[in-house]
């Protein structure tokens, strides 16, 4: 059908209008420091993309599958997180919903984590739905080349739905490093030779970071954290365009508000 802005189907559980654009504005506001977050996960080396977003068959027992049953769908009409990826509620729900993670606040591999606050065990997007009704920030910890693996857009887009302000690892991969910053999600880097074992990070910590108005490529800042320990990180913006749309909040705004 033709129209002025594209009908969504409300009933379409494979495609709907998302929500990348909600509360935007034309104004852009200057960097807002990242206060008293907590880790979502405290992850090792070596992190995919295919374990941040996995495109394989949905569980019957998922976030993911819960919103599919919601919607009336049977387990045989789940299909897979690649097929739906045009719906953001089922992707966001899929973000960190492999089976191979290794989050080290649990003892064994799967898409669990530790609600810091109750000290709860449960799924990633249950813990995410706590956190984001109590107005809490939220980080990622990571080791070595964090995003490795294949392109995958989702693996940024799924942790800003989360509400992952940044993520702290040692290193990243190029490619995804890029997409976070497409997304308004901070890469910071650690020190070289440092690390958050190094640094005797339990990850149940809470997390400031002060963001200057000035903030700047490759500047260094300033990380406290509720034990006392300080410590310094680098961010990963290569150059002015990437702050640009680290500001806007990610490219997607970016481009957005040209049309403002």
């Amino acid at each position: 059908p033709e129209s002025v802005v594209f009908p969504w189907d409300p009933k379409s559980t494979y495609i709907r209008s998302p929500s990348f654009f909600n509360k935007l504005c034309k104004e852009v506001q200057p960097p807002q420091s990242i206060e008293n977050a907590h880790a979502l996960l405290f992850l090792g080396d070596k992190v995919t993309t295919d374990h941040i977003s996995p495109a394989g068959s949905i569980a019957r027992v998922s976030a993911a599958a819960r919103y599919l049953l919601s919607k009336r769908l049977t387990p045989r009409e789940f299909n897979s997180y690649g097929a739906r990826r045009g719906n953001d509620a089922v992707m966001t729900r899929g973000t960190f919903a492999s089976i191979k993670l290794q989050n080290r606040f649990i003892g064994k591999p799967g898409p669990k984590t530790v609600h810091i606050p109750s000290g709860q065990t449960l799924d990633v997007f249950e813990a995410v739905e706590r956190y984001q009704r109590d107005g809490v920030p939220l980080i990622i910890l990571a080791g070595k080349q964090y995003g490795s693996g294949n392109s995958r857009d989702w693996a940024a887009k799924g942790p800003y739905l989360l509400g992952v302000r940044a993520v702290i690892a040692e290193s990243f991969e190029k490619m995804h490093k890029n997409h976070l910053v497409g997304m308004g999600i901070a890469p910071l880097q650690f020190l070289p030779g440092q690390s958050a074992d190094s640094l005797e990070l339990c990850g149940k910590e809470k997390f400031t970071i002060t963001l200057p108005e000035d903030l700047s490529p490759k500047q260094m800042l300033t990380v406290k954290t509720s034990s006392g320990k300080t410590f310094s990180v680098t961010t990963l913006f290569d150059n002015e365009m990437d702050v640009a749309f680290y500001r806007h909040g990610g490219l997607l705004r970016y481009v957005a508000r040209t049309m403002l």
